[in-house]
């Protein structure tokens, strides 16, 4: 489906020379008396390599359809490749550390989370906005640290490392926001 330059917004994915590239960041600026210019920035989606590119108004741009299925991941194998198992068909498929990226340090072994295909070829995955992991390793809080806003390092079950409150303490359950790492708060069971 082609759509015009002006149309396209961050998140979509456009296919160009046979690739997939993401849009990571769109700007639209029309500087004074001039015509509009559009600047991108975009990550191939098969090789992780970033790019960016300046488009007129009226150029016209290919969207790739991209199809969303829900997938348990299974493990990790060694060379970073992450098996994952189709919910439906049960279909096992590996994702290299180019296409997952950082992301699987949100998601725990046997978890179901959306991973999106083109044309039967899986190519990333879809995380929800915040996850819920328990604190493997804390340091001990220090009685009257606890109340000032001082941070310290909690090292999550997936080995993710994140800054929590010093109140948090090992075994605790934290929401996580998926999208810069933050701690969002302590869940109670």
């Amino acid at each position: 489906m082609s759509v015009r330059s002006v149309d396209l917004r961050k998140g979509t994915v456009i296919e160009q020379d046979g690739q997939l590239l993401l849009i990571t960041e769109y700007t639209h600026k029309t500087p004074g008396n001039l015509r509009a210019i559009i600047q991108i920035k975009t990550r191939n989606l098969m090789t992780g390599q970033a790019g960016s590119q300046r488009l007129a108004s009226g150029d016209m741009l290919e969207v790739a359809y991209l199809d969303r299925r829900k997938a348990e991941y299974l493990y990790k194998e060694a060379g970073n490749q992450y098996v994952f198992m189709d919910s439906e068909t049960y279909d096992q498929f590996t994702l290299t550390d180019d296409l997952v990226g950082d992301k699987m340090g949100y998601v725990c072994e046997n978890t179901t989370i959306e991973v999106t295909f083109h044309e039967s070829t899986p190519v990333g995955v879809e995380l929800p906005p915040a996850v819920v992991l328990e604190v493997a390793e804390a340091e001990v809080a220090v009685k009257g640290n606890t109340a000032s806003n001082v941070k310290k390092d909690a090292v999550l079950e997936t080995g993710l490392t994140i800054k929590v409150p010093m109140h948090v303490a090992a075994g605790d359950k934290v929401k996580v926001n998926t999208d810069n790492g933050d701690f969002q708060g302590r869940v109670k069971e």
